[in-house]
């Protein structure tokens, strides 16, 4: 008689009796499995096989490094810019100094010029670095890009922001000014723009920039009041940056380049609205509103410096203005504008003088580069510009003063031919 298994009672499991496991069981350890040595081949598998393709010329891609932005004055009211006029960086060690004494021949090269730009970075403490062109001379180089590097290096370890402009003799190696200008934007503390940005016009853009506009390197910083001051949030200095371009044929003879109509178009219409800003009529402090006054920055010289020569000059005028025989009317564009105070160029190595055209100084930086030509036993300098602020009844107000000076590369950091280029009692 068949008894049922619940009539049969409670039944022991026989220990020896193997289990049998569905398939489903099966499967469920095979993925953990396989999950488990995935998370263990991960590492491994990035470690040697994703990571080498993220070196280019043995550095490992990474995000740009910015700082503190935007540019603003210190709490103490001022704002300092070291200027670099043509480094003319060459290969490092291996690229040689040029009229240099015979006695530092020997072991002179790029390393002075990166000497040079460290000491007056902890000399000085600026709040921002302008290079003014011929950062690198192209033709003592086969890497722009590691050139540039080392060129621009000091600026770069410090953490302070920096900009550029092209000289005449950057896009001599490797890549074109635009490439140039393109690299130098995404280096570490670059503030530099390929070319203006919408934000400062209505002109014609792709991709959020200005596409009609001649040369690279034409843009617009604005420096704003100093922290917890009643113009903190309000731009009350401006600078901006020109591309006077390299070489060109004009008339048929080959000339230097010279800033274009479609530049001073683009200057004009952001100056007028940097001076259609509004200030908060409630927190005036007693002083009007003043157009903000603007500082600009561009390589090559306009003609009009050579009626300079003889002339009321702080500095030396020690050569010729080498310049365009073209004359697009930066002079009188500026002169229009009414709100840029100074020029700073380069160029010219053994002209470091500050002239007045007009009502606008003009200030050649003097050669800072030790591959670049001087005179030997004429120190290489590099020039300082200070703006300060003033002190209203309660809190800083918009910019008072703006001074400039030089310190040459000697062993004391001489500072030399101090001066004001302008204020309001002037």
């Amino acid at each position: 008689m068949e008894v049922s298994p619940s009539e049969r009672g409670p039944q022991r499991e026989n220990p020896n009796r193997c289990v049998m496991m569905d398939s489903g069981s099966y499967g469920s350890l095979n993925y953990s499995f396989l999950y488990l040595t995935f998370l263990l081949a991960l590492p491994y598998f990035i470690h040697y096989h994703f990571l080498p393709k993220l070196f280019i010329g043995g550095e490992t891609v990474r995000v740009k490094k910015t700082s503190d932005l935007p540019l603003r004055f210190r709490s103490d009211g001022t704002f300092k810019i070291l200027q670099v006029a043509d480094m003319h960086y060459g290969s490092g060690i291996i690229t040689s100094c040029r009229d240099v004494m015979e006695s530092e021949f020997k072991y002179c090269s790029d390393l002075n010029t990166t000497r040079f730009l460290k000491r007056m970075i902890q000399a000085e403490s600026p709040d921002f670095i302008a290079f003014t062109g011929d950062n690198i001379f192209g033709s003592s180089t086969n890497d722009a890009a590691e050139s540039m590097f080392k060129a621009f290096g000091p600026a770069m370890e410090s953490g302070l922001p920096w900009a550029a402009v092209l000289g005449n003799h950057d896009q001599e190696s490797t890549m074109n000014r635009e490439e140039l200008m393109s690299f130098i934007s995404l280096m570490d503390y670059s503030v530099s723009q390929v070319n203006p940005s919408t934000d400062d016009s209505t002109n014609p853009t792709q991709g959020g920039m200005i596409t009609n506009i001649d040369g690279f390197g034409n843009y617009h910083l604005r420096v704003f009041g100093a922290p917890g001051s009643t113009l903190a949030n309000s731009s009350i200095m401006n600078l901006f940056f020109l591309d006077s371009g390299d070489r060109t044929v004009y008339q048929g003879i080959r000339t230097y380049g010279w800033i274009k109509d479609s530049q001073l178009n683009w200057l004009r219409n952001v100056s007028q609205e940097c001076q259609g800003q509004k200030q908060n009529p409630l927190h005036s402090d007693g002083f009007p509103p003043l157009a903000p006054p603007a500082l600009v920055f561009f390589h090559i010289p306009i003609k009009e410096v050579r009626q300079l020569f003889n002339k009321g000059i702080v500095g030396q005028f020690q050569e010729g203005v080498a310049c365009s025989i073209a004359n697009s009317g930066v002079l009188e564009t500026f002169l229009s504008m009414r709100d840029v105070k100074a020029v700073f160029m380069g160029h010219d190595h053994k002209n470091d003088f500050c002239g007045n055209l007009d009502g606008v100084w003009f200030c050649y930086g003097g050669g800072f580069g030790y591959h670049a030509y001087g005179s030997a036993g004429w120190p290489r300098r590099a020039r300082i510009i200070l703006a300060e602020l003033q002190k209203g009844e309660t809190s800083w107000m918009g910019v008072e003063k703006i001074k400039t000076w030089k310190r040459l590369d000697d062993e004391k950091l001489s500072k030399i031919d101090e001066q004001i280029l302008w204020g309001l009692s002037s």
